[in-house]
């Protein structure tokens, strides 16, 4: 056999591992920075769980999506979908497959690592005024000081009048920070841990120096309040009941001199919420009922009534189930043990930088595709949900028949480290399962990186999946 023949041989038997941007046309790139552009203005408009569902119900309904609760009944191609206390949706296609038979799910989640405000935040030493933070998520502490945050969120009187917050975005807007010190002072600090370097307890956002002009005491505490007063019309004790996050106050953007990337907070999983929802946008009568999950709570363990580990997902089918006029008691268990569904969750991708914690034959690559990941967890691959070969070959097959660029890795090196996802709590109800994401640089840090390429396949990936 001459070299030719074995170039042939090796292409035709080897996993290639080429780079995607390679086999694009200049059309078919500009058609992957047009969809990143619609992604970085979704991303500057939805720094949180709350702006996202807002923004995504308002791209639902402009697509003739309605909430459940406005249909008396349902029929194949009725696009409905349920906002869970504005924090996590669930959206559906109507399918014209029997639903007994079950449905196609890919689902993400809007939360992202972040600091909120204690509930009793504000405070003033030496002549500053602070707002004390508990960090959500897991986070390196120390990426979040010295650099610009905003404040979203909301603030409830016990009136019922709820206050939308958003600080810091606007070039108008003042910006927070939380400080540092300097590195002349610093030799103690940088003796310790990047884990011990910041504690939780001293990422205290400074928010004012000005006194109020009046013979009082923490006059520059004071001061805030009533500004927060007069722009709000609310006390201290109103931020009892209030949600404020702190998030970076930077923009998302593309990044790179080629543009080939995306740089932003919050992209994991934002980048996953946004390539499914659009890919919902475009499905009309689907064989298989097409859901869509925007659930909340997944940083820290998909507990509470907006994280998936709560029956509100359950409850919306049941309601499906019952505007179709087929429900029976156990239809629900019937439906989900038939259903498939992809997790829609970001991948670790290879940094060469940091080439020593994963294995580079089974690491997710930034440009190759979207990321398919069997199984996440721990040591010994405790808590994963394991998603079975014939499961597998069936997302192959339906990816390469699309021609859509996947790749199968791992989270890192064996013993190195680990993760988690929604799979395992959907894959509990009797549901295939796999993860299926965009490669992140940068993973939980105030800025991570992306692959436009990676985006626009997971796109192509999710709508694929739901057509099939």
């Amino acid at each position: 056999m001459d070299k030719n023949e074995a170039e042939e041989l090796k292409k035709k038997l080897f996993n290639q591992k080429e780079n995607g941007w390679k086999e694009k046309s200049e059309q078919e790139r500009q058609a992957i920075f047009d969809y990143a552009n619609g992604y970085i203005n979704y991303m500057n408009r939805s720094k949180t769980e709350r702006e996202i569902i807002e923004n995504s119900e308002q791209i639902a309904r402009e697509h003739g999506f309605k909430s459940i609760y406005e249909y008396e009944s349902l029929n194949a191609g009725d696009r409905v979908y349920y906002n869970n206390r504005g924090k996590s949706m669930y959206l559906a296609v109507i399918g014209n497959q029997n639903i007994e038979d079950g449905i196609n799910i890919v689902g993400a989640h809007a939360d992202s690592p972040r600091l909120d405000l204690k509930p009793n935040p504000l405070y003033e030493d030496s002549g500053f005024a602070y707002l004390k933070t508990h960090y959500y998520g897991g986070i390196k502490k120390y990426q979040w000081t010295a650099i610009p945050l905003s404040i979203h969120g909301v603030i409830v009187k016990t009136n019922g009048e709820k206050i939308n917050v958003k600080i810091g975005e606007d070039e108008q807007d003042p910006i927070f920070t939380i400080t540092d010190l300097l590195p002349h002072l610093a030799q103690e600090q940088m003796k310790k841990k990047l884990a011990e370097a910041i504690d939780g307890e001293d990422l205290n956002l400074l928010i004012g120096s000005i006194p109020f002009e009046a013979d009082v005491s923490e006059k520059v505490k004071l001061n805030i309040l009533n500004i927060l007063n007069l722009k709000y019309g609310i006390t201290e004790k109103d931020l009892l009941s209030s949600e404020l996050e702190l998030v970076p106050a930077m923009p998302c953007r593309s990044m790179g001199f080629d543009s080939s990337m995306v740089a932003g907070y919050g992209q994991d999983d934002k980048i996953c919420v946004y390539t499914s929802l659009t890919a919902l946008m475009n499905i009309q009568n689907p064989n298989k009922t097409a859901v869509c999950i925007i659930s909340d709570k997944e940083e820290i363990g998909s507990m509470g009534n907006t994280g998936m580990e709560s029956h509100v997902f359950d409850t919306f089918i049941s309601e499906i189930l019952n505007k179709l006029g087929v429900n029976r008691p156990n239809l629900l268990d019937k439906v989900f043990c038939n259903s498939k569904m992809l997790s829609a969750d970001v991948d670790a991708g290879l940094d060469p930088i940091y080439a020593s914690v994963s294995e580079k034959n089974n690491s997710s690559y930034l440009g190759r595709g979207v990321g398919l990941n069997k199984y996440t967890g721990a040591k010994g691959k405790t808590g994963a949900s394991d998603a079975n070969a014939e499961f597998v070959a069936e997302i192959r097959r339906v990816f390469e028949e699309n021609n859509v660029r996947y790749q199968i890795a791992e989270l890192g090196k064996v013993d190195v480290g680990g993760g988690g996802t929604i799979a395992y709590i959907l894959a509990n109800k009797g549901i295939d399962v796999i993860d299926c994401g965009v490669p992140v640089l940068s993973m939980h840090s105030p800025y991570e990186v992306t692959s436009k390429f990676d985006l626009f396949e997971a796109y192509r990936a999710y709508e694929a999946f739901w057509k099939n």
